[in-house]
């Protein structure tokens, strides 16, 4: 295998372990929701992310905000660019190799390091506030966010170990 070559496998895996980090977080997120557990609706996300080329990067209220035409999908869209960069961000950190033998510690310190992201730019961005405090208590809000993270973690985790399961069977 030549230079590129490798490049274009570490690039396809990190959007592999991005992805099905991501999908994992979805499923907890679907499983908090039908527990009666209020989480992110990702049009909203869309809508903040539908207002950026305007400049508009921070709302009152993102709910109130004027509708973005196909909000819903840029949401999800702008929900996995973020997991995709994150992965990135793991891999930068750890290296490449770190694909060859993941180990569990930096994958959760790396998703628990993430949620500094909706703490403290998403939810002041969207209205609700430095760690949502316009919409609660913040210290339940801090914990769920941080276990989303934490999961978010374990996905990078767990999609390093079937990247290394799918390269051994290869």
């Amino acid at each position: 295998m030549n230079g590129s070559t490798d490049m274009l496998s570490i690039l396809a895996q990190g959007l592999a372990l991005g992805a099905g980090a991501t999908a994992l977080m979805d499923l907890w997120l679907m499983g908090l929701r039908r527990a009666g557990v209020a989480t992110l609706d990702f049009a909203l996300l869309g809508r903040w992310a539908g207002h950026l080329p305007q400049g508009r990067w921070r709302h009152e209220a993102i709910a109130k905000a004027r509708p973005v035409r196909g909000e819903r999908v840029l949401g999800w869209l702008a929900h996995y660019a973020v997991g995709l960069l994150f992965a990135g961000l793991l891999l930068a950190w750890q290296g490449p190799a770190w694909l060859d033998a993941p180990r569990l510690a930096p994958a959760l310190l790396l998703g628990l390091a993430t949620v500094a992201a909706p703490l403290l730019l998403m939810q002041p961005a969207m209205g609700a506030g430095l760690a949502g405090r316009h919409k609660g208590p913040v210290g339940p809000n801090v914990l769920r966010s941080a276990a989303n993270h934490l999961v978010f973690g374990l996905g990078l985790y767990l999609s390093a170990l079937a990247i290394q399961l799918l390269r051994a069977a290869a």
